[in-house]
């Protein structure tokens, strides 16, 4: 999608004479020769891996008593092994998609192993515990060969260890203490990511931070904690939205997703002291908060973050109906309710007008001083 976007604006700046058309090819070459673009093959490669990972389990697991118990650990860590030098091989030689989905179909088998050995050994234990084992190897594998591929696989290894330890093992605070390391695998996955340059695969990490902090708060359901979760996520936003803050450059350097995620975080937070006040006056307060923080994030960085400026628009729009419905609605009735959301509605698509027209005029500005 992002390449068929410049290709199209570089045509049109050939077209125009503002490009000349050997630097638009030869831009457009070198985006196209980055190991981070989106390739179907790699992506049908690396899906191949996952399915034939699963049949070779699935025809030791059908056969399983027919084979000695030795030949079947032998020939678990056998294909571990050739899984992994086969990769080395094809990455030597510069085959990096093939390359990638043996680093896939590998450490896919050594978490299947985990649980066959598991199985007929009977050894102790749970899938949570199986599940970090796996994604401690799939780490160590991921710093060992640089593999973006691993860096994503290592991230759904981590939702996947979340998802156990929240609906298998009653992870509240007084159940599985493992739910307290989800932190520190969103924090080694983000790390992952930056060290092998995965580029989207940051999202995994950053969408199982608000997961964690949901799961925090619908086990805590206080109002400090909505508070924190709100001030935490605002001042997030302004450090890495604000020009002036120290970890302005470092946060644009990741891209979109600091400012955008942060902002949804203070999202979070506003949802969450949306349940906890009560009364028509503390929610007219949260709300007009929510409104201002909305036309705020848009202010500070929907000009550059597409993602944050329509955040901010359907967190108004939803904002200004909700009290509209609270308010005025509850009073005049349904038929009243309508005919105020209708206002309401064309009031926000003007003022969204009215903001797009002055964030491109800015931009346009900007653009004719450099």
């Amino acid at each position: 999608m992002y390449r068929g976007r410049i290709e199209k604006d570089f045509n049109t700046w050939v077209s125009k004479g503002m490009l000349d058309a050997g630097a638009a090819k030869a831009m457009l070459a070198e985006y196209d020769a980055r190991e981070t673009v989106f390739s179907a093959g790699r992506v049908l490669l690396v899906l191949a891996a996952v399915l034939l990972s699963a049949a070779i389990l699935l025809l030791v697991a059908a056969n399983w008593e027919a084979i000695p118990r030795l030949v079947r650990v032998g020939g678990i860590v056998g294909l571990i092994w050739a899984f992994y030098l086969s990769a080395a091989f094809c990455l030597g030689r510069g085959f990096n998609g093939m390359g990638a989905a043996l680093l896939v179909l590998a450490t896919m088998t050594f978490g299947g192993a985990i649980a066959l050995v598991g199985q007929m050994y009977h050894l102790s234990g749970d899938a949570a515990d199986a599940l970090l084992v796996w994604f401690a190897a799939s780490c160590f594998a991921t710093l060992v060969f640089r593999s973006p591929a691993l860096s994503v696989l290592s991230g759904f290894l981590a939702w996947a260890v979340f998802g156990q330890l929240v609906f298998d093992n009653d992870a509240s605070f007084e159940g599985n203490g493992y739910i307290y390391l989800v932190p520190l695998l969103i924090v080694i996955v983000i790390a992952l990511v930056r060290y092998t340059n995965a580029g989207m695969a940051r999202h995994l990490a950053y969408l199982l931070a608000l997961a964690w902090l949901g799961w925090f708060y619908i086990e805590l359901p206080e109002l400090w904690l909505a508070a924190l979760l709100f001030g935490a996520g605002l001042l997030a936003f302004l450090v890495t939205s604000l020009p002036v803050s120290p970890l302005y450059r470092f946060a644009s350097d990741a891209g979109a997703a600091p400012a955008f995620y942060s902002f949804a975080l203070t999202v979070l937070g506003l949802a969450a002291l949306h349940t906890e006040v009560d009364g028509l006056g503390p929610e007219i307060a949260i709300g007009a908060t929510t409104l201002a923080v909305a036309l705020g994030g848009i202010a500070i960085a929907g000009r550059l973050n597409g993602a944050v400026r329509f955040l901010g628009y359907a967190v108004f729009a939803t904002e200004t109906l909700y009290l509209a419905s609270e308010t005025l609605g509850s009073i005049l009735g349904t038929s009243g309710f309508f005919l105020i959301s209708g206002v309401v509605v064309a009031l926000i698509a003007w003022l969204v007008i009215r903001l797009e027209k002055r964030l491109s005029a800015k931009t346009a500005a900007e653009g004719s001083v450099a």
